[in-house]
């Protein structure tokens, strides 16, 4: 059964066509991704749909009774009064029957004489009052069963609110928070149909997890607009896409969807080819015979023929973000090290004297749920943020590049864009960093555009192109694909899939974690609980964890007792021993080699400072007037260099050795 009917919508702004005469219906279950590019008209689409604006032509028709629940990538204000009642009022009709029962329940207060009335009721209004005062009351009931209470607490709770947080003013929360209020409240409602843009956007792993699972359970509609490839994929069974000539439709999800597009290009390019092949042919024809009189109505009829066809117009290939890691300097094989490191604002303490080690190579994706200090961690790290306690170091030769999205929000507003890039870079010429923007998508006078002017997504572009013209071998991400589109999202994936420096980051984005990560560093408690492999890795790791806890409470409810650690055996302290021992023989076989590795990073570092010394004197010409000085100089310049080129050499050895070792003992 069809839910929702569009028939010849049209938007445009100014000259350019977003919509043009675009159809199609949602079935009662369809489960629908919508993509295309950003600026395609994804969000304007949800909107038209939604009620929330008006198209320039077509109408959208919902059939009888039934609701669309809508969720904005942008957030309004919330409503007065605590967060649980500002959820439970967003369910069309409690507030007016809430209302009519009090009026009712007031008139017959009245009429009872408790007080005083100046127009009593009869006995049969009184009757008939009270007859829809007891269908209010079954309708509210009714509410209570599918919308009450109990059931806001559930989805706010599994979208990760606390338990206090329910009572708190809903007007203080921040962004991220007020998105999932709003989602709260549409899950709440359980409309007919969903229409959700971004709404993975501000949701932590555990709580997106939540989420969607609740979606797998609904069998209600859904227009979804996602760049997580992995959670479109789970959600859908059709594709609504927005192409170059027109709003197109496709059967399953969206690897489906990538096989039936490429197919089409491809049968497309055939048909094209094939067409110019006969043009060629036809006008061949006529000019051979047009002048002869046997054969020159033939040619002419030819001829007319070929100008009625309607020509096969090619799609051109649409342009998308391209992404290219400049090469970076190899780092030392410890390329962060946390020692103690504690970190508290006010009353809340994030981090109490965490420790650990990021190696050069490494992806860690950072999961926890929101509110523990994933971003403050990446803070730490940048430097943006000092430690209370404890120490944080670089290793050596780390380059450090960060990108987050306060980082977008924080550009200069009244530089342009080019202004604002090259000023990174000021020795390079301007059309090399015009060909890094052009592959951001930023090309011709969208350069000169003011920082002020451009869209939300066109910012965090600009953040990520700054990343782009710096060599870095060590690279801090916070919710890089948040203001990118799906085609944008898959590019990033693929280039940092082939970087080859280190890799810390923070995402919510499935597809971004299960494709780049090689381990995983779970925030809680205030300290890192590191696991190897991916997002999956670590969520199979968790469901087992709590099948065997299920397990034990379940066979200690029947009364056989199950040690639930190996601590209450003697099994616990042979482990420990076991891996005292391990610890053991690997310092024994390792110990050396770090140490080596360690002092010659120390005399690098200090050979390099000692040549940069050396190089900055060097620079003045005044200095050659004098051979007392320019001569020592140039020989302790000299020296250094020479010295540095060959501890480098036994650096790269020593550092393979090391890594030798460890494969072995490992």
């Amino acid at each position: 059964m069809s839910l929702l009917h569009a028939r010849g919508l049209s938007v445009r702004f100014g000259k350019k066509i977003i919509l043009d005469d675009a159809s199609f219906t949602l079935g009662a279950h369809d489960r629908v991704g919508l993509i295309g590019p950003n600026g395609s008209g994804k969000s304007t689409l949800l909107k038209v749909l939604a009620r929330a604006r008006e198209a320039d032509a077509g109408e959208v028709q919902m059939v009888r009774r039934a609701r669309a629940g809508y969720l904005p990538q942008e957030m309004g204000e919330m409503p007065e009064g605590p967060l649980i009642d500002g959820v439970l009022a967003s369910v069309p009709g409690r507030l007016q029957l809430q209302e009519r029962i009090a009026s009712i329940e007031a008139a017959l207060s009245d009429s009872s004489g408790i007080s005083q009335s100046p127009a009593p009721l009869t006995d049969e209004e009184t009757l008939e009052l009270a007859g829809e005062l007891a269908t209010l009351h079954e309708e509210l009931a009714h509410h209570e069963e599918h919308y009450g209470r109990h059931k806001a607490e559930e989805i706010l709770l599994g979208l990760g609110f606390k338990p206090p947080q329910l009572l708190l003013p809903a007007k203080q929360l921040s962004g991220g928070w007020r998105m999932r209020a709003t989602l709260a409240g549409l899950l709440l409602q359980d409309p007919e149909l969903l229409l959700l843009d971004e709404p993975t956007n501000h949701l932590d792993v555990p709580t997106l997890e939540w989420f969607d699972a609740f979606l797998k359970r609904s069998n209600k509609a859904l227009l979804l607009v996602s760049h997580d490839r992995e959670f479109l994929d789970r959600q859908i069974d059709r594709v609504l896409s927005l192409e170059q000539e027109g709003l197109r439709s496709y059967k399953g999800d969206y690897d489906s969807y990538l096989l039936q597009r490429a197919d089409e290009l491809e049968l497309l390019e055939a048909r094209a080819v094939k067409q110019e092949k006969r043009h060629e042919e036809v006008m061949a024809f006529v000019n051979r015979f047009r002048a002869k009189a046997t054969k020159a109505k033939a040619a002419q009829s030819k001829l007319r023929a070929l100008e009625k066809e309607e020509k096969i117009e090619r799609i051109e290939e649409r342009k998308t973000v391209t992404f290219r890691f400049p090469p970076a300097p190899r780092s030392g094989r410890e390329v962060i090290q946390l020692e103690k490191v504690s970190k508290r604002f006010g009353d809340n303490v994030v981090y109490n004297k965490l420790s650990g080690q990021v190696l050069r190579g490494e992806r860690i994706a950072i999961v926890g749920l929101n509110g523990t200090g994933k971003t403050t961690l990446l803070k730490l790290v940048a430097g943006e943020l000092a430690a209370d306690e404890g120490t944080l170091a670089l290793g050596h030769n780390v380059e450090l590049g960060y990108f987050a999205q306060h980082h977008a929000e924080a550009l200069a507003r009244e530089k342009t864009v080019l202004e604002e890039v090259h000023a990174l870079v000021p020795s390079e010429p301007q059309s090399w960093v015009r060909s890094i923007l052009g592959s951001f998508l930023f090309s011709g006078d969208d350069v000169d555009k003011k920082i002020g002017v451009l869209s939300g997504g066109e910012r965090a572009r600009v953040a990520l192109a700054k990343l782009l013209v710096v060599p870095s071998n060590l690279l801090l991400l916070d919710e890089p694909t948040n203001h990118l589109d799906l085609d944008s999202s898959e590019a990033l994936i693929e280039a940092l899939a082939g970087y080859d420096g280190t890799l810390l980051f923070v995402s919510h984005n499935r597809s971004f974690v299960n494709g780049l990560a090689t381990q995983v560093w779970e925030v809680k408690d205030g300290r890192i609980d590191p696991q190897p492999g991916n997002l999956d890795d670590w969520e199979r790791r968790r469901k087992e964890e709590k099948e065997r806890l299920a397990a034990i409470a379940l066979a200690n409810a029947k009364g056989n007792e199950v040690l639930d650690s190996k601590e209450s055996t003697g099994q616990g302290k042979d482990a420990r021993r076991e891996r005292a021992a391990e610890r053991e023989r690997k310092n024994k076989l390792l110990g050396p080699l770090k140490k080596e590795v360690a002092t010659l990073e120390a005399r690098i570092a200090a050979l390099e400072l000692e040549k940069k010394d050396a190089e900055t004197q060097l620079a003045d010409p005044a200095i050659f007037a004098d051979s007392a000085r320019s001569t020592p100089l140039v020989n302790r310049y000299r020296a250094a260099e020479q010295e540095l080129e060959m501890l480098m050499e036994r650096w790269t050895t020593k550092q393979d050795q090391l890594t030798e070792a460890e494969s072995q003992v490992s």
